[in-house]
Formats: C-alpha cells, sequence, structure tokens
C-alpha cells in the first residue's frame, strides 16, 4: 500500500467511513471511476464533515489527503448511483458550472465553510454522460483541473462527466488489427443550383476494387463527423466493416464551409429546407457520385445523415425528395427551427421511406419525440433512440453505429460483392499523368470481357466514351487525345463485365 493510500485510510477512520482503496489506472476510453464510499450520502457527510473541522493546519492536511485521494480515483466530479457532485479546489470569489445538464446556463457552486472546495450537486441517470466547463469570476470558462477527462465539441475541449453506468463506444477506437478504409482528398466543384463552389471527400471501404452495388451515406456536417476527434465516423465504419456487423459502404462527406474561407461556415442557411442546398445533392451531386463510383443507384441504396441543423435537413430531404433518397439518419434535430418539418410528415401522404432518430435527454429540446410520435401515427418504419446525453458529438459519436447498422446491417440495405475476387480486380494505369494533349491507358482482362472506359469530370457529366467493345484476355493499351478537352481533373471508369476499376487524370491543355 503507497503512502498516501495509507493516509486516506486513516482519513477514512478519522471520519467513521471505511471502503476498499484500489489502484487506479490511467484515464482510458474504457475509464472506469473507484468506487470510495458505500453510499454518495457517506461521500457528502464526510467531506461536509472535514469542511466543518477547526481551521488549522490539521484540518488543510487532511483536506489535502483527501482531495489527493478523490483525484487519484478518478472521482472529479464524485458520482454515484443517481448523484454527482461537480467540485473545484482553488482561491475564487465565486465558481460556477455550465453543461449538458443544465442547457449551459451556469449554475453557481457552494462554498463549503470557510475552505477552498466549492460544490455543486446534481441528479442525474446512473448511465449519464455530459460535457461541462467550471466558470470562474470574469466570465473564465476553463477546463476541470482536476479532470483527465475531456472530450471534444465543435468549438474546442470539454471536461466530461461520465456516470458509473455509462458504457464508453469502443467502435470510436481506432484499431490496429482491421483494414483501414481509404478517406479521399478534398474534391471541389461548383454547384449550378447554389451559385459558389463546394467541397466534399469521399471513403471508400478497404477492398473497394472487388465490390460492386455499394449503398452510400450522403453525411452533412462532414468535415466534423469524418474528424477523428468529433465524429469519428470513418473509425466506426471500418471497424463495423471488419467485425462483419455491416458490409462496405460508401460514404460522401459534405462540408458546409466555403472553400476560400474555412470560417465560413453556411450550414445555417443551406440545411433549414433550402431548396437549392437540396437540388445540389439530389441533382449535382448524387449523379456525380454514381457517374464515379460503384454504387447502388436507387433511392433505397442511399442515406441522408445529418445532427441538429443536418437532422432537419434529412427530415426535409426525405420529405421533399423520397426518390433520391429512402433511409434518413437524424441526430439531436433542430425542427425548432422550422417546425413547418412536421405538418409535412403530419399532414402529407405517407412516403416510402425508412427513417433513424435519436436525441438526448439532457436539454436536447423535443424535436425527436414530437416527430417519433408524428411517425408512429402515420406507420413509419422508423426507431427512435435516446440517451441520457446533451447536444454534443460524445452523443452523435456513440451512436454513429447504432444507424449504421440499423441501415446497412441485417435487414437493412445489404452490399454485394462484385463477381470478380480481389485476385482478379482490374487496374487502370494512365501515363503519363498529367496528360498534356493525351497519354495512354493500360489495362489487363483475366479474360474476355464487354469493355467500357468513360471519362467523367469531377461532376460526373459525361465527356468521352473512350472505348466500347469487346476485348480479349491479357493487357491492352489505348491511346487517348484530349484536345478539345478542358484542363483540369477527369474520373476514367473502366468497366469490364461486372468488374470496373477507376482512375483519375489531369488533363493540362
Amino acid at each position: 500500500m503507497t503512502n498516501s493510500m495509507k493516509r486516506a485510510v486513516c482519513l477514512l477512520a478519522l471520519l467513521g467511513v471505511s471502503a476498499t482503496v484500489r489502484a487506479q489506472a490511467p484515464p482510458t476510453p474504457s475509464f472506469v471511476r473507484q468506487t470510495l464510499f458505500p453510499t454518495y450520502a457517506a461521500f457528502h457527510d464526510s467531506l461536509s464533515a472535514l469542511a466543518a473541522r477547526p481551521i488549522g493546519a490539521e484540518r488543510d492536511s487532511l483536506l489535502d489527503v483527501f482531495w489527493s485521494w478523490l483525484v487519484d480515483a478518478g472521482q472529479v466530479p464524485y458520482a454515484q448511483g443517481e448523484q454527482a457532485a461537480f467540485l473545484y479546489r482553488g482561491t475564487a470569489a465565486a465558481v460556477s458550472w455550465a453543461g449538458d445538464f443544465n442547457g449551459w446556463n451556469p449554475a453557481a457552486g457552494a462554498r463549503l465553510g470557510d475552505t477552498d472546495v466549492w460544490m455543486l450537486e446534481q441528479g442525474l441517470p446512473t448511465d449519464a454522460r455530459t460535457d461541462y466547463k467550471l466558470i470562474l469570476p470574469g466570465n473564465n470558462w476553463i477546463l476541470d483541473p482536476a479532470n483527465p477527462l475531456q472530450v471534444w465539441s465543435g468549438f474546442g475541449p470539454n471536461s466530461e462527466l461520465r456516470m458509473p453506468d455509462y458504457v464508453f463506444p469502443m467502435e470510436t477506437v481506432r484499431r490496429d488489427d482491421v483494414a483501414h478504409g481509404t478517406l479521399g482528398p478534398d474534391v471541389r466543384v461548383h454547384s449550378t443550383h447554389l451559385g459558389y463552389d463546394v467541397q466534399y471527400r469521399v471513403y471508400t471501404p478497404t477492398g473497394y476494387e472487388a465490390l460492386a452495388d455499394l449503398p452510400v451515406l450522403y453525411v452533412t456536417d462532414g468535415h466534423e463527423y469524418a474528424a477523428d476527434h468529433l465524429g469519428g465516423m470513418v473509425i466506426v465504419l471500418d471497424n463495423l466493416i471488419a467485425d462483419g456487423l455491416i458490409p462496405p459502404v460508401l460514404a460522401v462527406f459534405m462540408d458546409p464551409r466555403n472553400p476560400d474561407n474555412l470560417s465560413e461556415n453556411r450550414r445555417g442557411k443551406e440545411y433549414v429546407a433550402n431548396p437549392d442546398f437540396l437540388a445540389y445533392v439530389a441533382d449535382e451531386l448524387v449523379p456525380a457520385i454514381d457517374g464515379v463510383y460503384r454504387t447502388r443507384t436507387t433511392a433505397m441504396g442511399r442515406v441522408i445523415l445529418g445532427t441538429s441543423l443536418g437532422g432537419l435537413n434529412a427530415a426535409y430531404f426525405g420529405a421533399t425528395r423520397p426518390d433520391v433518397f429512402g433511409n434518413l439518419a437524424i441526430q439531436s434535430p433542430a425542427f425548432w427551427v422550422w417546425t413547418s418539418i412536421y405538418d409535412r410528415y403530419r399532414d402529407e401522404a405517407h412516403r416510402a421511406l425508412r427513417i433513424y432518430m435519436s436525441s438526448g435527454t439532457l436539454h436536447d429540446g423535443d424535436g425527436g419525440p414530437t416527430m417519433a410520435a408524428i411517425l408512429a401515427e402515420k406507420g413509419y418504419d422508423f426507431t427512435f433512440l435516446e440517451t441520457h446525453e446533451g447536444h454534443s458529438w460524445g452523443q452523435w459519436r456513440g451512436l454513429i453505429d447504432e444507424a449504421l447498422i440499423y441501415f446497412f446491417g441485417e435487414g437493412g440495405v445489404v452490399a454485394v460483392e462484385a463477381v470478380t475476387s480481389p485476385a482478379e480486380a482490374l487496374s487502370l494505369h494512365p501515363f503519363p499523368n498529367p496528360f498534356h494533349a493525351g497519354g495512354r491507358l493500360t489495362f489487363t482482362l483475366p479474360q474476355a470481357a464487354p469493355v467500357q472506359l468513360v471519362a467523367f469530370d469531377v461532376l460526373g457529366r459525361r465527356v468521352a466514351v473512350l472505348a466500347d467493345g469487346v476485348y480479349g484476355p491479357g493487357p491492352h493499351t489505348l491511346a487517348v487525345h484530349t484536345d478539345g478537352w478542358a484542363g483540369g481533373v477527369y474520373v476514367l471508369r473502366l468497366t469490364a463485365g461486372r468488374a470496373a476499376a477507376t482512375a483519375l487524370v489531369v488533363v493540362v491543355p
């Protein structure tokens, strides 16, 4: 037993409390706090008794030991059963806490006697999780200096309280034992309907070259969903695919920021029932993706996913263009911004949609429960999940697997592996790259097959058919002339029977 543990046991004996002391490992994704007291009341009474002791060196020394014991046990904040105590130790005129648990409206803590310890008590479900920060005088919002657990938001890191029964989403942890898909670079295009440039990134699953008929997930706020420290969706996709919980899936991460000024986020105008944004996605982006990648080109082969305003956007897409998007993934929907969305589902004819919706119970709004009641009354095929969390990435990242399995797992949309095995997968090689007025393309066929080679621009528009006919087995070389092509990036797509391959080439006039 270490000296600090001996001191802690002596302190508990002094205060009339008995507890088992265990070694505490550094915080990890599977972090579990120590149970130090038989009940929350025992903790509260012990701390209160210590704070009430006469002022002096002995009281301060005991308080030092008690505080160190809490910190070493991962018990700042202290949580047991359905009770939590946010704690701070330091010289201050006032201390407040704000977080998901109180809608980010600062609540003042109480100073314990004449000590330098401050406390705010809060009742929470045993499996709750909440972001929070401390507020010191001068409107100084800080991370909890005694709590190593942090979670990122769209505005930077917050401290995190995990109640005792909270289960960490291990599917969000990157693993070395699984194959990883590829998240491509930003693709910048000019949208005719929006009248400005936008960008997106495409995730292709491992083994993509041997796959066909892939369902597609379209993701709003894609730059945040794809980020490991926020949505972590690339990690989740890799892990679920590797574990066989979902088949290979293609994902398109749409970035709402101005490509020329990433501090300008256009989600506020794009995601609120915006017909121009819908037209861009449905009539420009979807055809481009279907033209370049081996996708399932049906409404039930596509999912539109979003959170908050993005959740509102997903519901709007489903209500307006079910011919393009047959599956809606809605997280913490901000339906209060455009309440007409309720009327679209309550008063209009039933649509052939599958809907996954989730929200939190900690100041996350009533949009989810309200819409769930409407969907149930109208007989929609949907599921609704609530967790004891707030309007935060900590909640959303932990439920991505639920949505993906709902749509792509057993009984959902299923990808079909192509007849061509990985060993026989096609490959297409342009040389040189960039093309200057032209170049050569090489590919090899394992057997005779009808071949078509088509060039597309980045918007998915067909530029030229470079080959169309039956080719025999073995290597082939084709000369390509790009006279008259505008300078830029082009996608070359080769199909041979049911196998296919793509390559990017840059054309310099």
